[in-house]
């Protein structure tokens, strides 16, 4: 067996060799210089990594250009074409033959002046790069020039766009500006080139560059498109402030929940400035656009810190917005640390970025938001909406959220694809299209509003005359009224407020009653509305605490005859005669009045003159005229039904006062016709009529899409609403029959 092995001509594999037949090493290989043209192909391939780093290095000189214009055209993710025009200083004709040699440079001339670099590219490389890995045509115009110069370049060195042709520039017609079109890049890298998995993913990395500059760069507008296409992937107008600009990139949603953002510290050298989201928005992923010195980075540093600031603000999984502009001195940073300069380093980073952090937690304890939540329908055979915003839970700073809302916990379940596209039976279909048939339209004659009220013109609501003053708007910190606040958000009724969160108006039944008729889904009811507006309007009082309009009045009212004419309506109905000197309680109250004129003025722009003369009252709503009748007993109240020995309990004593004065007056029904159909010999004065035409329509489009808007509803309201139909318990009815 041994022997046959021995056969063959070479030892087989893993048999020991003998000491003669040991391979011995080759000599040292020598130190040789790699090719220029190996060197430039392998510092491309550390400058431009993929499409989008091309395009920053564009982007960042037609900025430095000075251009506020710029249009971006792709195609297959940038890999075919790459394409950027902007209406810069242009390139001098003389320049185009070194435009794209290696360390070619307008900005840079001593190593010493990297210690005061201030604009975005400067090494001189990003051209010459993209030249040797692409296809690259330049076209410029400058303004002295009389033509614009295209050139073509190959290795960082013009060539001639045909064979047989002058390599020099060649004069063509072109506005002022440049524009750098670069054509199958990578094309003699297929390595690099294959690695690319699909154009799409390319080309959102395109959209991200895009939008972060165009956030940034205030005064300069940016397109960008893919080529062929007639939509904008991204259209940013020059004229755009810093919250349009995110809002046209990153949407409304959190546009809307934007705070200005400001540090600085002369220590250590920086100050900092953007807009970052407060806590109604929670994404799942930060969204953090970073600048420093104006130039696009990153930084995982500042990224934790700034997400670890936001756990106390957010819900567990929510992350934040964040646009933050860092300027530090330049010779305290060093951009010369990395090839795409993506990444920068400056001195004393810890300190900088705790005094950020601080501040961001400062800056979002300081708005008093409220929070948005979804709440469980009140209908339980109703079809579940995928999203709805719930009214301001009485919020600190008395705004509706508009932000996207957040699930209630984790037993909240959305319907299914399925669900929601499944035919719905007849007796859930709800009928709320404002322009059908109302039940108003079938009661008789006189009973209803004539046809001239219709709403022809809705806004025209009111005769009143709006001035709008530059009076910035005030925060409220008092701690009484944020009890006062809290206290109606415990008291809040989810039911009840999502009936009127989503209700359609039916109409007036009673006027004389104060009741009106709403569809809440596939439900009838009836509603005392005097009850609702007082709950309302005290509920303004307080979100909108120390920042009411002024109803002003021209000449001033003599705030004791207002006094008087209270005191005798109050002599005449009072059923028992106790001799009250009613000339002493007026006295006394136009003192109380006068003595607290900076406080009612300053808390409820109730605007009292040293003399004695009522010169404003506070609006509460715009398009609603309370009634003035009423405002000479809401005066006289205010001396004896207002606490003023307490501050909490001056507060809410006064606005509940101020609601009551807003709360509808209650007319008397209109005249009914007589047995032939004719109307009756009774007939109602014009003040009436003005009066019942101004306040139905402002019930039905002012006040009623205001409950709709932000009420909070209250369990007290609840002896105010009574439900009279259920469109499933009258199907059951006629089933039966």
């Amino acid at each position: 067996m041994a022997e046959s092995m021995d056969i063959g001509s070479e030892a087989p594999r893993g048999t020991k060799r003998k000491a003669d037949e040991v391979h011995l090493p080759d000599a040292p290989r020598r130190i040789k210089a790699l090719s220029q043209d190996v060197v430039n192909k392998i510092a491309a391939g550390e400058i431009i990594v993929a499409p989008v780093h091309a395009l920053k290095e564009l982007i960042e000189n037609a900025v430095d250009a000075g251009s506020t214009a710029l249009e971006i055209l792709v195609k297959d993710g940038g890999l075919k074409l790459l394409q950027i025009t902007d209406n810069g200083h242009g390139i001098d004709r003389e320049d185009l033959a070194i435009l794209c040699e290696r360390f070619t440079t307008s900005k840079l001339k001593a190593f010493e002046d990297l210690t005061s670099i201030g604009t975005y590219g400067f090494r001189g490389e990003a051209l010459a790069s993209i030249s040797h890995i692409a296809h690259l045509s330049v076209t410029t115009r400058t303004k002295e020039s009389s033509c614009a110069w295209r050139a073509h370049y190959a290795d960082g060195k013009l060539i001639s766009p045909k064979p047989g042709q002058s390599p020099d520039p060649k004069p063509v017609a072109g506005r002022q500006g440049t524009q750098i079109t670069v054509e199958d890049l990578f094309y003699n890298v297929p390595s690099r080139r294959r690695a690319f998995r699909s154009v799409s993913e390319e080309y959102a990395k395109i959209l991200d560059l895009v939008g972060r500059y165009a956030v940034h760069c205030s005064g300069v507008s940016f397109t960008c498109k893919k080529h062929g296409d007639s939509t904008m992937g991204i259209s940013v107008p020059a004229i755009a402030g810093t919250v349009d600009r995110i809002r046209q990139v990153y949407g409304s949603p959190v546009a809307n929940e934007l705070i200005e953002f400001k540090a600085a510290n002369d220590r250590w050298g920086f100050k900092s400035e953007g807009w970052i989201s407060n806590a109604n928005y929670s994404v799942k992923r930060t969204t953090l656009l970073l600048f420093i010195n104006h130039r696009s980075v990153e930084s995982s540093t500042i990224k934790k810190a700034v997400e670890q600031t936001y756990t106390t603000f957010l819900p567990k999984g929510g992350h934040p917005f964040i646009y933050l502009s860092l300027e530090i001195d330049p010779h305290r940073v060093d951009v010369n640390i990395h090839p795409t300069k993506r990444e920068v380093n400056f001195l004393n980073e810890d300190e900088i970025i705790e005094i950020i952090c601080d501040e961001i937690r400062a800056s979002l304890g300081k708005v008093d938001t409220s929070r948005s939540f979804m709440t469980q329908s009140l209908l339980p055979g109703a079809r579940a909406p995928l999203a709805s915003v719930a009214p301001s839970p009485m919020g600190d700073s008395g705004q509706g959220s508009s932000g996207p809302t957040t699930p209630a916990g984790p037993s909240h379940k959305f319907p299914s694809q399925k669900t929601l596209t499944k035919r719905p039976y007849e007796n859930n279909l709800v009928r709320t299209d404002a322009s059908v048939r109302k039940i108003t339209s079938m009661l008789p004659a006189g009973q209803h509003p004539p046809s001239d009220s219709a709403p022809q013109d809705e806004t025209a609501i009111d005769d009143m005359e709006y001035e709008y003053s530059e009076k910035e708007p005030t925060l409220c910190r008092l701690t009484t009224v944020k009890d006062l606040r809290a206290e109606v958000r415990d008291n809040m009724h989810n039911e009840l407020t999502d009936v009127f969160a989503g209700h359609t108006f039916v109409g007036l039944v009673d006027e004389r009653r104060r009741i009106a008729a709403i569809q809440g889904g596939v439900k009838l009811y009836l509603v005392d509305y005097g009850m609702v507006c007082n709950e309302y309007f005290y509920q303004v009082g307080l979100t909108d605490f120390g920042n009411f309009g002024s109803i002003r009045f021209d000449p001033a009212l003599n705030l004791k005859d207002l006094l008087r004419i209270a005191a005798a309506h109050e002599k005449d109905v009072a059923e028992t005669d106790d001799e009250v000197d009613w000339d002493e309680v007026v006295s006394i109250v136009k003192d109380q009045l006068v003595s607290r004129r900076d406080m009612l003025a300053e808390y409820f722009s109730l605007e009292i003159s040293e003399e004695g003369n009522l010169l404003g009252i506070p609006i509460l709503i715009k398009g609603y005229m309370p009634s003035l009748a009423k405002l000479p007993q809401f005066l006289l109240r205010l001396g004896p039904h207002v606490d003023w020995t307490d501050e909490k309990g001056c507060f809410h004593s006064f606005l509940r006062e101020l609601a009551s004065f807003y709360v509808p007056e209650s007319l008397p029904n209109p005249p009914l016709p007589d047995e032939d159909g004719a109307e009756t010999t009774a007939t109602e004065g014009p003040e009436i009529v003005a009066r019942r035409k101004q306040l139905t329509r402002a019930i039905e489009y002012v006040i009623f899409p205001a409950f709709k808007a932000r009420l909070v509803a209250t369990k007290g309201l609840l002896k105010g609403v009574m439900e009279v139909a259920n469109l499933k318990g009258l199907y059951r009815v006629f089933e039966r029959c």
